[in-house]
């Protein structure tokens, strides 16, 4: 895979906002896969910014949900529509039908799962996944020893991610779901470029094992290593344990091939 090392969280930003721009004036329509969390604002920002000034029309453009919490009522400010359509829909000026996601609140969640699946791959499946990656290498809400083939599915959440989300809900941990819908591992690597992007001296470990460890499901990101269109852009911190990070640098300095392979 492609690791691109950049100085800080805003510079990655710029940079993946930069392939999304390139994404959307080759194919205005395209789907874009969406994360929450604090990782991704810089490339909402750089985006939104982009759109202001009138570089990239967005019109046509379209955003699909990674995950959902399950059992929040609708139009809490945590679920994960919520976020999606304040920190990205919004800013954007996009139309709320421009928008895919699953519905946490369904009486069927399992159904939901399957209808989620299913209306990506009617929707022509997604062109750009953005990802995060948890401490302990999750992605999507796909914990470890989560299956490699995994579609759209309920998941329960680990008491490590429940805290590390607290912080969104007021740093009460009772007040995190348990459950979530997420899309599988094999519904991520559907997608046609996976970008994964990670921050600060705490994912240090996690990408390491995810880069240059082997392909296991004790670390669900690993499984971006048979994807064969996967960027990995890291800030320094988020660098620190790679033992091939001057490689990185020489090799990819800037220029990783957004337009895939």
């Amino acid at each position: 895979m492609e690791v691109v090392i950049v100085p800080d969280a805003a510079a990655g930003g710029e940079l993946i906002a930069g392939a999304v721009v390139d994404l959307l004036r080759r194919k205005p329509d395209a789907l874009l896969g969406v994360a929450t969390g604090s990782t991704p604002i810089p490339v909402y920002e750089a985006l939104a910014a982009t759109v202001r000034a009138g570089g990239v029309d967005v019109s046509q453009a379209r955003v699909a949900q990674l995950d959902e919490y399950v059992g929040l009522p609708a139009g809490h400010p945590e679920s994960y529509r919520s976020v999606v359509l304040r920190e990205v829909v919004e800013p954007l000026g996009l139309s709320p039908d421009a928008f895919l996601g699953p519905d946490g609140a369904a009486h069927d969640v399992q159904a939901a799962c399957e209808a989620y699946d299913k209306a990506l791959a009617w929707a022509g499946g997604v062109d750009l996944q953005l990802l995060g990656i948890g401490t302990d290498g999750h992605i999507g809400f796909n914990e470890p020893c989560s299956s490699l083939a995994s579609r759209t599915r309920i998941k329960t959440l680990t008491e490590r991610t429940r805290r590390d989300n607290a912080r969104f809900f007021g740093g009460d941990v009772d007040q995190v779901p348990h459950h979530v819908i997420t899309q599988g591992i094999g519904t991520i690597l559907d997608a046609r470029h996976l970008v994964l992007l990670a921050t600060g001296e705490g994912k240090a470990d996690a990408v390491a094992a995810t880069v240059e460890g082997p392909v296991a499901a004790i670390v669900p990101a690993s499984a971006l290593q048979l994807h064969p269109h996967a960027t990995v852009v890291v800030d320094e911190a988020a660098a620190s344990k790679l033992k091939l990070a001057d490689y990185f640098r020489q090799t990819y300095a800037g220029k990783p091939s957004w337009q895939g392979i």
